[in-house]
C-alpha cells in the first residue's frame, strides 16, 4: 500500500518494507546467499552487509538469512565452521553447481526500486549528519540544524503537493 502522497514510504520506511524496495521471491534467498559466498567465506553479519551493498540497499532480515544458511548447510550446499567465535560459511561444490543450474538473477531491481533505494540512502546519510550535529555541538548549531530540517520537511511537502 502506498503512503498518503502516492509513495511507498508509508509504515516501515527505513525498514525495507516499502513496495519500491526489492523483495526476494520465495525460495530465491538461498541463491543470493550462495552468490555472495561464491566470493569467499563470510559470517552471517558480513553476508547481510554484502546483500545490502550488492543490491543497493536491499537489507535481508537475520530471520530470513540464518535459517536459510542452516538449511543450505544441512543440504550440503555450504559448510559452516567456528572461527574466532563466529560461524563462517563457505560454499561447496554442490552449492556452486546449484548456482550454475539456476542461471539468471534472483533479484531484479527496477528503475523505480533503484530510485527509492537511493532516497533511502540519502535519508540515512542525512540522519547520520543530524546525529553528528546533535553530539557535542553548541545550542546555536543545534538550532540551525533544526531550522534546516524544518525547511527541508516543508520543501518536501511542497513538492508532494505539486505531484
Amino acid at each position: 500500500m502506498k503512503g498518503r502522497h502516492g509513495f511507498g514510504f508509508g509504515r516501515g520506511f527505513g525498514m525495507g518494507q516499502c513496495r519500491e524496495f526489492p523483495r526476494v521471491r520465495r525460495g530465491d534467498m538461498k541463491y543470493l546467499l550462495l552468490e555472495i559466498l561464491k566470493g569467499g567465506p563470510r559470517h552471517g553479519y558480513e553476508i547481510i552487509v554484502e546483500l545490502e551493498s550488492s543490491f543497493r540497499g536491499y537489507r535481508a532480515s537475520p530471520g530470513s538469512v540464518y535459517p536459510t544458511l542452516q538449511m543450505l548447510e544441512e543440504g550440503g550446499y555450504l559448510t559452516g565452521e567456528q572461527v574466532e567465535g563466529k560461524k563462517v560459511y563457505t560454499i561447496t561444490d554442490k552449492g556452486l553447481k546449484l548456482l550454475e543450474e539456476r542461471g539468471g538473477p534472483c533479484l531484479e531491481v527496477t528503475p523505480e526500486m533503484k530510485r527509492a533505494m537511493e532516497l533511502r540512502q540519502a535519508v540515512k546519510k542525512l540522519a547520520s549528519a543530524v546525529i553528528d550535529g546533535a553530539r557535542g555541538s553548541d545550542e546555536a548549531t543545534k538550532k540551525r540544524i533544526g531550522e534546516i530540517l524544518d525547511r527541508a520537511r516543508k520543501d518536501i511537502y511542497a513538492v508532494l503537493a505539486e505531484s
